[in-house]
């Protein structure tokens, strides 16, 4: 086989892995949901079901990766017993990179848009709450503007992996993830020393069991937090797998993929110690949903002392947050045109800039030309619609995929499983957990899948 690219180093592999986890589930979605579920009780059953779910299968995809040496089709491929189809999975997962593109871009765009507009001054300490409400849905109303900032995202998005794995892809990302833990090291301890910021530190920090249960309902928190911890880590679309694939062996992927997920909820445990005290501060409902960041926290930063320059270094650490997912799918979809398709990287990269951008159309005319096209039901959009196939199904069901083919015997099989992610130096995954990860664990996240798509349409 052909020698396969190689990462820098052991930090870069990890970095690299970490940004891919890293996105808008960390610095977005958990922040919402656990304000919706009563705050530190959530917390803590999200870190529980973190250790359990996450862990085993990032293992999974990772050791795919690394004993393939290929993108997930190519590696399940040459893993797979003879005649069996497997890989066909890996063509599943790679729509549901396309798909996560698709809508990912255009909220990255959104992003960018703010960034400016903080920066610039065009949003500022005039705007009262209903001006800052307008002013998101004046950007969702003008497609051309919406399109513009959807492929200025995609440009440093494929601009990035253009310039290489090493040189482009590690580096940019490794830089893109140093000054992320820094911003929001500095964002989190201003937040902290706001006025009356105690309270949201409080409902953050002080677990009330008795209230998660009788206010929010203890099975409904169970399958959030579920939901949450598996969404959160990117998992079941073979971008993980692509890293492996980057990796040698001279380290065991247990203690990497820990080493990862302590990573990526870091993050996300910051991001609560930015929102909660800066809304507890400014009378901001932290479980307001989506339009948490985009409505409710830029009336926080129009009422805070110098909350342009707050709104603006809020907004760039979100950038940096979602272009390292970004950054990190789109290798994954290149990659499957150099090894599959015998695509060079610069024209694997020009190809799906292009195609990507097109497709990134209509979830940008979802909320204009095309708001007539409800997926999911009244007040849903195409964006929606995309989501929910990425995160209710294609993301479930491709992990769960993941956990058959390496636990059982017509798939690659425990042992050989096993042997590939326990090479070399670091934390072993012990042999004893294999009738869990073989059994209970497809359960639990076949309950997810089921759970998750009847939530939507009952």
């Amino acid at each position: 086989m052909e020698e396969r690219e190689k990462l820098s180093s052991r930090l870069g592999f990890i970095l690299l892995s970490a940004g891919c986890a890293i996105g808008l589930g960390n610095v977005w979605r958990f922040p919402y949901i656990t304000g919706r579920y009563g705050g530190a009780a959530f917390v803590l059953l999200y870190l529980l079901f973190l250790v359990f779910m996450g862990v085993p299968v990032m293992i999974m995809e990772f050791a795919i990766g690394r004993a393939g040496r290929m993108n997930i089709v190519g590696a399940m491929k040459n893993l797979e017993k003879k005649g069996s189809k497997w890989h066909t999975v890996g063509y599943a997962a790679i729509a549901g990179n396309y798909l996560l593109l698709m809508y990912y871009s255009v909220i990255t765009g959104w992003l960018l848009y703010y960034f400016f507009s903080f920066l610039s001054g065009g949003l500022n300490s005039s705007f009262d709450t209903a001006a800052v409400s307008t002013y998101f849905s004046t950007l969702t109303a003008a497609p051309g503007l919406q399109t513009a900032f959807t492929g200025l995202a995609l440009l440093l998005t494929a601009g990035t992996v253009i310039i290489g794995l090493q040189n482009g892809v590690e580096k940019i990302t490794k830089v893109m993830m140093v000054i992320l833990l820094i911003l929001m090291f500095i964002l989190a301890i201003h937040s902290c020393l706001l006025p009356n910021a105690g309270e949201g530190i409080r409902f953050y920090m002080k677990p009330d069991f008795g209230n998660l249960i009788h206010e929010y309902g203890f099975s409904e928190s169970v399958f959030a937090a579920m939901g949450q911890a598996f969404f959160t880590l990117s998992l079941g679309i073979g971008a993980m797998a692509i890293f492996g694939s980057y990796f040698d062996r001279k380290r065991s992927l247990g203690g990497e993929s820990i080493r990862i997920i302590c990573l990526d909820t870091t993050v996300a445990l910051l991001s609560g110690f930015i929102i909660f005290p800066a809304c507890s501060s400014f009378g901001v409902e932290a479980g307001s949903g989506p339009s948490l960041l985009f409505i409710s926290l830029p009336n926080v930063f129009t009422q805070m002392a110098g909350g342009r320059i707050w709104g603006a270094v809020f907004f760039l650490a979100m950038i940096f947050a979602a272009l390292s997912t970004l950054i990190a799918v789109f290798e994954n979809i290149c990659a499957y045109w150099m090894d599959l398709r015998g695509l060079s990287r610069k024209k694997a990269a020009i190809m799906n800039f292009v195609l990507i951008f097109l497709l990134a159309l209509p979830a940008v005319l979802g909320y204009n030309v095309l708001s007539g096209i409800q997926p999911l039901g009244e007040g849903s959009t195409i964006l929606d619609g995309e989501d929910f196939l990425v995160s209710n199904i294609i993301l479930p069901l491709g992990s769960l995929a993941y956990v058959l083919f390496c636990t059982h015997r017509y798939g690659w099989g425990w042992d050989k499983f096993i042997s590939e992610a326990n090479a070399g130096e670091g934390l072993k995954v012990p042999n004893a957990l294999r009738i869990y990860c073989a059994w209970i664990l497809p359960l639990i996240i076949a309950i997810i899948s089921i759970n998750g798509i009847y939530g939507v349409f009952a």
